[in-house]
């Protein structure tokens, strides 16, 4: 008896863990830091070698996937702004929500709707990722979908919408990139395009329940944060400054001057303390604070960072990839462990995933890099898919020991 109960549990606890392996709801996997429990990643692939299958998407795109069981949702559009040269009229532009099968790769459905004009132009920066950028996110019975001023979409997992919400109509000529994120029984949407707030609304029915304003030219995905002390707090970078709100209320709890323009990268944290880039800056800041903290809080600040790409953090460093270089940074004090010219260069939108002891770096077009998680430099592999020459921004996700890797026009389970 007593050794059936131990199978029990066993089996039990393998179900459990199974579950939180394969499954990879919003932008970075789990507590949107990008780090995968999974062993025996991946490292080397090629167009012919290590894949398990490779779909062509609908449209365009450079969201990240998203896998909840045996589904993978991924965000596209079509219609519009497909060709530089020719990117066709704005009133055929639309959005694309696609359900693949997760052992197969097979579309199993996808719904398309209008995007709301007048949308930014094709032409300056947002031709570099286009009109879907921002990841879905999913709490398991739920897809949530945001595409800036056409609003915030919700369906179930078998496509069905359930609503859709208007954060506001303002526009910027770079486009839309953060993505939503879930606290409790809200979705939380870094509207600074639209609406310039912070805006939660209720998961079940889309309607505000708490909309906060005063973040600016920011383009960062929140992240829910837990200091050393107090209750998790909702942190995110906007223009000159790192915020932190109660993810309750979205009442201001305190900022960081840390910055001296627009951001992109998203927040990494780690034992209450923050840490994220900026175009010339890379810094840590101890959460928990009130009110004005960027002399009390701030832990250490570098005037080099990363435009677009964030930060990973693994035993006590911060890594990153960026312009050709992978960085490497001792968590407690900024101290440079290396800066290393990767062989091959290239730019890098992909954040970093940390998984098996090993750092994926996902360039936009040369490639991606495997490098050992150390603050001693070795690079593992460099692997091209040289049969796709679109353009890959989109950051990984890890399942069941495997990559779903997105380019413009794919997506690539990668792995056995």
């Amino acid at each position: 008896m007593k050794s059936l109960s131990l199978l029990s549990k066993i089996v039990v606890l393998t179900a459990i863990t199974g579950s939180a392996s394969a499954d990879w709801l919003q932008f970075r996997g789990p507590d949107g830091f990008g780090i995968a429990p999974d062993k025996n990643t991946p490292v080397t692939w090629s167009a012919d070698t290590n894949i398990a299958w490779k779909t062509e998407m609908p449209g365009f795109g450079a969201s990240s996937p998203i896998i909840v069981g045996k589904r993978v949702f991924v965000t596209c559009y079509s219609g519009y702004g497909l060709d530089k040269e020719d990117p066709g009229e704005q009133k055929n532009l639309k959005r694309h929500l696609v359900c693949v099968d997760r052992q197969s790769g097979k579309i199993v459905w996808q719904r398309e709707f209008a995007a709301a004009p007048p949308e930014p132009e094709y032409r300056s920066y947002i031709t570099l990722h286009g009109y879907a950028s921002s990841t879905a996110i999913s709490d398991g019975k739920s897809v949530f979908a945001f595409f800036g001023k056409s609003g915030v979409y919700a369906f179930d997992l078998d496509g069905k919408q359930l609503w859709h919400a208007d954060v506001g109509d303002g526009t910027y000529y770079w486009g839309v990139g953060p993505s939503p994120i879930l606290h409790k029984d809200t979705l939380i949407v870094n509207a600074s395009t639209e609406s310039g707030a912070i805006i939660a609304l209720n998961k079940s029915t889309g309607k505000e329940a708490w909309k906060t304003k005063g973040i600016s030219e920011s383009w960062s995905t929140p992240a829910l944060v837990k200091p050393l002390n107090g209750p998790p707090e909702l942190v995110v970078s906007g223009s000159h400054k790192i915020l932190g709100y109660d993810p309750d209320t979205g009442k201001e709890l305190w900022h960081a001057n840390s910055f001296n323009w627009y951001v992109c990268p998203s927040v990494t944290a780690h034992d209450g303390v923050v840490y994220t880039l900026q175009n010339s800056t890379a810094v840590a800041v101890r959460a928990g604070g009130r009110g004005d903290v960027t002399k009390t809080h701030t832990v250490w600040q570098k005037t080099f960072g990363a435009t677009v790409t964030s930060m990973v953090v693994h035993d006590g460093h911060v890594y990153w990839a960026n312009s050709g270089r992978a960085y490497c940074l001792k968590a407690s004090d900024g101290t440079e462990a290396y800066r290393e010219m990767l062989n091959a260069g290239g730019d890098f939108y992909a954040a970093p995933v940390l998984a098996d002891g090993k750092i994926y770096y996902v360039s936009r077009s040369n490639g991606a890099y495997v490098i050992e998680a150390s603050p001693k430099f070795k690079q593992l592999a460099h692997n091209n898919l040289k049969s796709d020459e679109s353009v890959f921004n989109a950051t990984p996700a890890v399942s069941n020991s495997q990559l779903l890797l997105r380019s413009d026009r794919f997506l690539y389970c990668i792995g056995k």
